[in-house]
């Protein structure tokens, strides 16, 4: 079993997802490798400054701007969204995730039973949204008056037509055709997909392919049973078996961290970047395109795979918890809060907010994890660069910085209004 020290982990994790050393990939292809490379894009509807999957985005794409993961998805149909947990996923893995879609119609042992007892309760609408499909080709939820349609108090809409349009998407029938202010619109799913994509894998193979892609996401993973790893359709019902002949047949390997509680697995084909960085080298498959990230800050999206649901704590021993959701009396830092990736640490947060009126960029609140911080000129000048390159990924004018407590980062983040 090989072991490696916190600072090799956590350069491994942020690295396998495209954040360290600095962006490496550019525009529309770029956004589509990182969106393959990263696994899965977690989709939230939620826009305060700009929604969750464009700034994770930003923190991994040289000239991203906000929705061209969109036009990856449903112009070039690279990929496909799915999932209680939403996510995109690279439309060649459909075969995988249909086997997935249907044990979920088959109230498979590791699948969500609610989806099963969804269908069985509104059977007669589910038929009725087929029939419509196949005669209009797309629709969406508001092409439904809810004057018409059965009321419902399912968590998934409250028109009998939602819920079996939902249904229809969680089970395979329908995909997402597009999106128009993040509302989904349906089409069939062989509307939407390549036919040679529609015939779901033995069931071997999909077990397989879940717990490979669960660990490649992690980077370095236990593959435990969350909610959002049972959301991403792992098998823990089979995950002694299936993770020991993944073991016993080199697939996986286990990995000792430093400090780090447990035995954590990597892919087998990853070692080889451990070991590189173990050494102290830069994988080449890694150099950054422009800045690194010490001489210019990131600010990660609060679905980021590498900080959010508590793997900040883990990976950085930095507390960050998205309360967002949280009573206004019951939040410790803000209520869009971001954290600062500066080199291979997060060092900072920051709560902000977008008055579009004036189109000001306005910082509300800034917290340096280390006070002495606030002193250093590097840091200070790689703070500017991260805000300048957020506030021209936002479309935003100016910013505001009075919040911030530190006069030298103050005053460099200041100057950006003058540029």
């Amino acid at each position: 079993m090989q072991t490696i020290d916190k600072q090799t982990a956590r350069r491994f994790v942020l690295g396998k997802q495209g954040l360290w050393p600095g962006r490496r990939w550019q525009g529309l292809a770029g956004t589509e490798q990182a969106m393959r490379e990263t696994e899965y894009l977690q989709l939230d509807p939620l826009q305060i400054i700009a929604r969750s999957q464009d700034i994770q985005l930003n923190g991994r794409v040289i000239n991203y701007t906000p929705g061209m993961w969109e036009e990856a998805a449903y112009k070039q149909r690279g990929f496909f969204d799915w999932g209680g947990w939403l996510a995109t996923r690279p439309m060649d893995e459909l075969p995988y995730w249909l086997a997935v879609m249907r044990r979920e119609q088959n109230g498979h042992p590791d699948a969500n039973a609610r989806i099963l007892q969804m269908g069985q309760e509104h059977a007669e609408a589910v038929a009725e949204m087929r029939d419509i499909l196949r005669e209009r080709g797309t629709v969406t939820n508001r092409d439904f008056s809810a004057a018409n349609r059965k009321r419902t108090n399912s968590y998934r809409g409250r028109k009998d037509s939602s819920v079996a349009l939902y249904y229809l998407w969680r089970i395979g029938e329908v995909m997402t055709h597009h999106r128009e202010n993040f509302e989904r619109v349906y089409a069939l799913t062989e509307e939407v997909a390549p036919a040679h994509l529609l015939e779901p894998l033995s069931e071997d193979e999909v077990d397989r392919f879940l717990f490979k892609k669960e660990i490649s996401f992690g980077g370095l993973s236990r593959v435990q049973r969350v909610g959002d790893s049972y959301g991403r359709g792992v098998p823990f019902s089979k995950k002694k078996e299936i993770m020991g002949a993944l073991l016993a047949e080199n697939e996986i390997v286990e990995i000792k961290i430093d400090g780090w509680r447990g035995t954590h697995c990597a892919l087998a084909a990853d070692t080889s970047l451990l070991d590189e960085l173990s050494s102290g080298r830069i994988p080449e498959a890694w150099a950054p395109l422009g800045t690194t990230t010490l001489e210019e800050v990131t600010f990660l999206g609060p679905l980021d795979p590498v900080s959010a649901r508590g793997r900040a704590k883990i990976v950085f021993g930095f507390d960050y918890v998205w309360e967002v959701y949280k009573p206004v009396d019951k939040r410790r830092w803000g209520y869009y809060t971001l954290p600062v990736l500066w080199g291979d640490r997060l060092v900072a947060r920051f709560d902000s907010k977008l008055e579009r009126t004036s189109n000001t960029f306005i910082i509300l609140g800034f917290w340096l994890e280390d006070p002495a911080l606030g002193e250093d000129d590097a840091f200070a000048e790689a703070l500017a660069r991260g805000f300048q390159r957020f506030l021209t990924f936002l479309g935003a004018d100016q910013i505001d910085a009075a919040a911030i407590e530190e006069p030298l980062l103050r005053k460099r983040v200041e100057a950006l209004s003058l540029m």
